[in-house]
């Protein structure tokens, strides 16, 4: 039987109280790629780690096993850019070094930032317009609301755009500084200097934590030839638990049922969540060709929960979220696909009991489902990667 939940207040990772998502991205000049951030109390949070594709991109994760020595994590980043876009967790190191987080040691704090990337390189047209330091820096910026300083990049600095007194437009027609209600607002637009391999100037904006598509690391991301991207949802459980997921989806998998082209997860909706959605027609199903030149994706991910975990409980939530991600999207885990989930414990809420922890676990697979739908569903079509309401507008049963 499933057990009853409801959303959280945001339908988002950040209901989980005392994490904070930042997004950060580079759209134009060759450019479309992005950063996300999702940052710990102050404490950190114990974290664990589960990875099942074969072609991974990451960064202290063998930190996260039970028998080693580090507990807490202050941050963690996922991020475009295959093995480049690693760097990004250079600034967020260096932001929370700046702020007094981190392991202590003799002189100091070092800040313990695990990180995995995507494969999306080239999708803006240049293949080395990869994420830096310096957006994973807007990232840590955008989810501490703090306003971003004017950083050097290459032989130039980057600039505020939007002299008019008007907001921006970015390179895809994106309004880039309108905060969704309640929301960390979004910095002005930058324009920063040329990728290494030739790609122009490109413009940097942030956007809100709780927002699902085609931003920070979801950017440039692309799942079974439809535009992917960021996706976040969040569950109750009837004891007052909460689990939350973000996940960036960037599948060689299809995100589709394959016997209707529904999202596979809205099956895994809560009640009134979907609703809006029905199968599309026939016709549309049918029609449905994508490209199925082999490539590199990866779907990565965070879930995490307020209660008290231990590393390998972290690491055991991470594991089950991937039976959500493989409901989801199918085939998962690939040859082709780096697919990694962090496991997050805040512990502001006691530790669970056997059963308990089973409906975390539960609960966990569910909302994975559900963020990779959101995802889809709030992505932002392009050439060579459409929108999935724009090859079944017959699914929009009416605005949600």
């Amino acid at each position: 039987m499933r057990l009853p939940m409801r959303p959280g207040a945001t339908n988002s990772l950040v209901d989980v109280a005392g994490l904070r998502v930042g997004h950060a991205r580079r759209v134009g000049g060759g450019h479309r790629t992005g950063t996300t951030v999702v940052l710990a109390p102050p404490d950190g949070a114990v974290a664990g780690v589960d990875v099942r594709g074969a072609a991974p991109g990451t960064r202290e994760t063998e930190l996260l096993d039970p028998r080693n020595l580090v507990e807490r994590v202050h941050a963690v980043v996922l991020s475009g850019g295959s093995a480049f876009g690693l760097g990004a967790a250079c600034g967020v190191m260096d932001r929370l070094a700046d702020a007094g987080a981190g392991y202590p040691v003799a002189g100091g704090a070092v800040p313990i930032v695990p990180a995995a990337v995507i494969f999306d390189l080239g999708r803006g047209g240049a293949f080395r317009a990869v994420p830096d330091a310096t957006l994973g820096a807007a990232a840590y910026d955008a989810a501490t609301g703090s306003p971003p300083p004017l950083l050097p990049s290459g032989p130039e600095v980057f600039r505020r755009d939007g002299s008019s007194g008007e907001a921006p437009t970015t390179p895809d027609g994106a309004k880039p500084s309108v905060p969704a209600a309640g929301g960390v607002p979004a910095s002005p637009s930058l324009e920063g200097a040329p990728a290494p391999d030739g790609g122009g100037r490109f413009t940097q904006t942030t956007a809100p934590p709780t927002v699902s598509g085609s931003v920070g690391a979801g950017t440039g991301a692309v799942a079974g030839g439809l535009a992917g991207g960021v996706g976040t949802a969040s569950a109750v459980l009837p004891d007052g638990t909460t689990v939350a997921v973000l996940a960036v989806v960037n599948a060689a998998g299809s995100v589709l049922d394959p016997r209707d082209a529904t999202l596979a997860g809205t099956r895994y909706g809560l009640p009134g969540e979907f609703d809006h959605l029905r199968p599309p027609s026939p016709e549309e199903a049918a029609a449905w060709n994508p490209d199925r030149t082999p490539a590199f994706n990866t779907t990565i991910g965070v879930v995490a929960t307020d209660l008290t975990l231990t590393k390998a409980q972290c690491g055991k939530l991470a594991a089950v979220a991937h039976d959500g991600l493989a409901r989801a999207i199918r085939p998962a885990h690939t040859m082709t696909d780096g697919d990694t989930v962090f496991g997050l414990a805040t512990c502001a809420r006691p530790a669970p009991g056997h059963d308990a922890f089973q409906d975390v676990l539960a609960a966990a697979a569910d909302v994975f489902s559900r963020a990779v739908a959101h995802a889809v569903l709030a992505a932002t079509g392009r050439e060579g990667a459409p929108a999935y309401l724009d090859v079944f507008p017959s699914a929009l049963r009416s605005r949600p």
